[in-house]
C-alpha cells in the first residue's frame, strides 16, 4: 500500500478514539447538572401540609408565569338570528294559520246573547272584590247595597252614591260584624235596617246625610255618624241604654241639643264636640244618689265647639275620672 493510504488509516483511527472519550465526558456532565438542580430540595422531609404548602412552592407570582389572553376564544354575541338569505325558507303565511279552527256561528240557536252588564242587584262578589269573609266595595259607583255573600262578616262600601238603607239589604247575613258606609249619600235607614244582625260589633256612618238613627242592635261596640244632620228628636227615647257593650260613641258634627242619656256603664269615648248643647243635667253622668261612684272606663268625653259652658255644671263630673274637654268659662 502507499504511503498516503496509510496515512488515512491512521488519521480515522485517531479520530475514533478522540470521539468516544469525549461522549462518555458529556453523559458525566449531564448528571451533575442535573443534580444540581435537586441540591436545594429537602427530599428526606418531604411532607407537603396545608401548614408547609406556602414554604415549599412560592405561587405568588403564578398568574405571571403564563399569559393566556391569546388562547381565550372570542365570542360574539348578538341579540337576533341573522335573517335567512333565501326568502323561499320563510314559511308562508298560509301555512302557519292552517292548524287555525274555523269558528262556525251557531245555526238553529238564534243569536248569541250579549255579555251582561253589572248593575245593581247583582252578587257583590261581581261588583265588588271578596277575599274570604269580607267584601270590599269602596268607590264602586254603587247608588245600593248589593246582594251579599251569606258568610259576609265585614262590608266595606265607602265613598260610593248609596242614597238608603232598606230593612232586607242585611236580611240573614248572621255573621256580619262591620259595616262601613262612610262617605255615601245616605239620607234615610229603615227602622229595623240593622236590628237583625246579632253579630253586629261596629257601625260605621260618618258623612252622610242622616237626620235619624233607626234602631241599634244590643251587641254594638262602636257606633260612628259624625258629620251628618241628626237633630236631638232623630234621636230614639233612651237609645243607648240596653247596648251594654258599648264602648265608642261618635256624634260630634250633628245638629244634636243635649247630651244623650242614659249612658252605658261600658261607654269609654263620648265624642259630641260642634253640635248646639247648651245645657246638661247633673246626673248626665254621675249618679246623684250614689255616693262614692267612679266610671273609671269614660275617660274621654269632648264637648269642645258647643255654645255650653261646662263650668256652670261642676257636679255633673264628679264621678268621672278626668274633667272633660270644652269650655269652662
Amino acid at each position: 500500500m502507499c504511503p498516503l493510504g496509510w496515512l488515512g488509516v491512521a488519521a480515522l483511527c485517531l479520530g475514533t478514539l478522540w470521539a468516544a472519550p469525549a461522549k462518555d465526558r458529556r453523559k458525566e456532565e449531564k448528571p451533575k447538572a442535573e443534580l444540581s438542580l435537586f441540591e436545594n430540595l429537602d427530599l428526606d422531609n418531604y411532607d407537603v401540609t396545608s401548614e408547609s404548602y406556602g414554604d415549599i412552592l412560592d405561587l405568588s407570582n403564578y398568574e405571571e408565569l403564563y399569559d393566556y389572553g391569546d388562547l381565550v376564544p372570542k365570542i360574539e354575541v348578538g341579540t337576533l338570528a341573522p335573517r335567512p338569505k333565501d326568502p323561499k325558507t320563510l314559511p308562508e303565511l298560509a301555512e302557519t294559520t292552517s292548524g287555525t279552527p274555523n269558528l262556525q256561528p251557531p245555526s238553529s240557536a238564534g243569536p248569541v246573547p250579549p255579555a251582561p252588564i253589572p248593575r245593581q242587584g247583582l252578587p257583590s262578589c261581581v261588583l265588588c272584590l271578596c277575599l274570604g269573609s269580607s267584601v270590599y266595595c269602596d268607590d264602586a259607583g254603587l247608588e245600593q247595597i248589593p246582594a251579599l255573600p251569606p258568610d259576609t262578616a265585614y262590608l266595606y262600601a265607602r265613598f260610593n252614591r248609596i242614597g238608603a238603607v232598606r230593612a232586607g239589604d242585611f236580611r240573614g247575613l248572621e255573621k256580619l260584624k262591620r259595616i262601613d258606609l262612610s262617605g255615601n249619600s245616605i239620607s234615610w235607614a229603615d227602622a229595623d235596617a240593622f236590628r237583625g244582625l246579632p253579630s253586629l260589633q261596629e257601625l260605621l256612618l260618618p258623612e252622610n246625610l242622616l237626620t235619624a238613627l233607626p234602631e241599634l242592635p244590643r251587641g254594638l261596640v262602636r257606633l260612628d255618624v259624625r258629620l251628618n244632620r241628626i237633630p236631638s228628636a232623630g234621636l230614639r227615647p233612651e237609645a243607648f241604654r240596653d247596648l251594654k257593650q258599648l264602648q265608642f260613641l261618635h256624634l260630634s258634627d250633628n245638629q244634636l241639643d243635649f247630651i244623650p242619656v242614659p249612658l252605658p256603664e261600658s261607654l269609654r269615648s263620648l265624642h259630641l264636640q260642634n253640635n248646639n248643647i247648651q245645657t246638661m243635667h247633673e246626673d248626665t253622668f254621675c249618679d246623684s244618689q250614689e255616693q262614692g261612684q267612679i266610671r273609671r272606663v269614660l275617660e274621654d268625653i269632648r264637648l269642645d265647639g258647643n255654645p255650653i259652658n261646662l263650668s256652670l255644671f261642676p257636679n255633673a263630673f264628679s264621678c268621672l275620672p278626668r274633667l272633660p274637654t270644652g269650655r269652662f268659662s
